[in-house]
C-alpha cells in the first residue's frame, strides 16, 4: 500500500483513552503511510498545549482551530489520521472525515476510558471532582455522532494492539478507493 495517492486516508474518531494515537502511530508504520495526530499538530501551530488553548481561548476557541486542522489533515491523500475525542462535535468536521477517508470508531468502555486516562493531566475536560461522571456525559453526548461518521466501528476495550490493528485494516481493505 505505498501509493497513497490511490489508497484511501484512514480517520480514527473515538473518545479520550479509546487508543487513537498509539493505534494510529501503529497503523502508519504497517501501512507506510504519515500519521497525524490533529492535537499534536495543534500544539505545533500554536506553539501552546492544549490545556493552555483551553484556558486562554476556551473550548470554543480551541474547536476552530480543530476544524481548521481537521479540514487540512483529511484533504491529503494516504495518511493515518488520530483526531481529537471532540472532532466530532462539529458537522464540518463529521462531513469531512466521512467524505475523505475511511473512518473507524474506535468504541471504549467508560470504564477502559477512565483507567486509560486516570494519570493523564493533558486533558483540559477531565479537570473534574467526578471524571468518571465527566466521561459518561461525554460518551453518551458523543457516541451518536461517532457512529454517523464512522464507517466501521471497533473496540478497543481489550487493548491488544495486533488483534485491533488487525480488525482495522480489514475495514481498510474493504473500503471502496473513490
Amino acid at each position: 500500500m505505498n501509493d497513497r495517492e490511490n489508497t484511501p486516508s484512514l480517520f480514527l474518531v473515538g473518545p479520550m483513552g479509546a487508543g487513537k494515537s498509539t493505534l494510529g502511530r501503529h497503523l502508519a508504520q504497517l501501512l507506510d503511510r504519515p500519521f497525524y495526530d490533529s492535537d499534536r499538530v495543534i500544539e505545533e501551530k500554536t506553539g501552546a498545549d492544549i490545556p493552555w488553548i483551553f484556558d486562554v481561548e476556551g473550548e470554543d476557541g480551541f474547536r476552530r482551530r480543530e476544524s481548521e486542522v481537521i479540514d487540512e489533515l483529511s484533504a491529503l491523500p494516504g495518511i493515518v489520521l488520530a483526531t481529537g475525542g471532540g472532532a466530532v462535535m462539529a458537522e464540518e468536521n463529521r462531513r469531512h472525515l466521512h467524505d475523505r477517508g475511511c473512518v473507524v470508531y474506535l468504541w471504549t468502555p467508560v470504564e477502559v476510558q477512565l483507567a486509560r486516562t486516570r494519570n493523564d493531566r493533558n486533558r483540559p475536560l477531565l479537570r473534574t471532582g467526578n471524571p468518571k461522571a465527566r466521561l459518561a456525559r461525554l460518551f453518551e453526548q458523543r457516541d451518536p455522532l461517532y457512529r454517523e461518521v464512522a464507517h466501521h466501528v471497533v473496540s478497543t476495550a481489550s487493548s491488544n494492539l495486533k488483534k485491533v490493528s488487525d480488525q482495522i485494516l480489514g475495514c481498510l481493505a474493504d473500503f471502496p478507493v473513490r
